[in-house]
């Protein structure tokens, strides 16, 4: 089928994607730090899952699973052997027990506390509900340690286009995001996903930490 000539041209083209391994414990293997990474958060039930899969074109690349909340590590790609993509753990799952989160907060926070190649973080949020105590929680993390965030809002074919932009500006104002750190995104219709892409090359192409 021939491209469509009106649709946006992509800043980043994925061609390859390479599962590097997982990191199941806060003092875990992690790979090597070499490349810069971009992390993906969110509660278990937004939809990482098939964000990613579409992001990346591949229909088995992040497993779909209908119970949120059994990813229980960090696991890593690499992609185009330029950068790294990082699915963190969903957090805020009711039906995970206490003891089971508790152990998962200190893996994501070593994780985004101590690694000197993160660019950036990708917190996703269902459009559809209000924040929660948890996703507060991880943008006041991410701001205290002064990591780049863009917040795709999720499931946006769920709703209408009106209502869409309406959610848009209601989750902006709760959260006091700036308008370009807040990019509509539909797994199901592929909204955003250019968008996204776009605002990964810009994170992957920041200068790291070289401390």
């Amino acid at each position: 089928m021939p491209k469509d000539p009106r649709a946006p041209a992509e800043k980043l083209v994925i061609r390859n994607v390479e599962f590097i391994g997982g990191m199941a414990e806060k003092h875990g293997w992690r790979p090597e730090s070499t490349l810069p990474e971009i992390a993906f958060a969110g509660r278990s039930n937004v939809g990482k899952s098939s964000l990613l899969n579409t992001l990346v074109r591949r229909k088995s690349f992040a497993r779909v699973s209908r119970t949120p909340g059994r990813t229980r590590e960090i696991n890593f790609f690499r992609v185009n052997n330029g950068f790294v993509l990082v699915d963190l753990p969903g957090y805020g799952y009711a039906r995970v027990s206490k003891e089971r989160r508790a152990e998962w907060r200190p893996l994501l926070e070593r994780y985004l506390g101590q690694t000197r190649q993160l660019r950036g973080i990708v917190l996703l949020l269902d459009i559809r509900r209000d924040p929660s105590e948890d996703d507060q929680a991880m943008l006041d993390f991410l701001a205290a340690m002064e990591v780049p965030t863009i917040v795709a809002l999720t499931k946006t074919d769920k709703l209408s286009k009106a209502a869409a932009g309406q959610r848009v500006a209601e989750i902006s104002a709760a959260l006091a995001l700036d308008a370009d750190q807040i990019i509509p995104f539909s797994a199901h219709s592929g909204e955003g996903r250019v968008e996204l892409l776009e605002a990964i090359t810009d994170l992957v192409a920041a200068p790291g930490d070289s401390t």
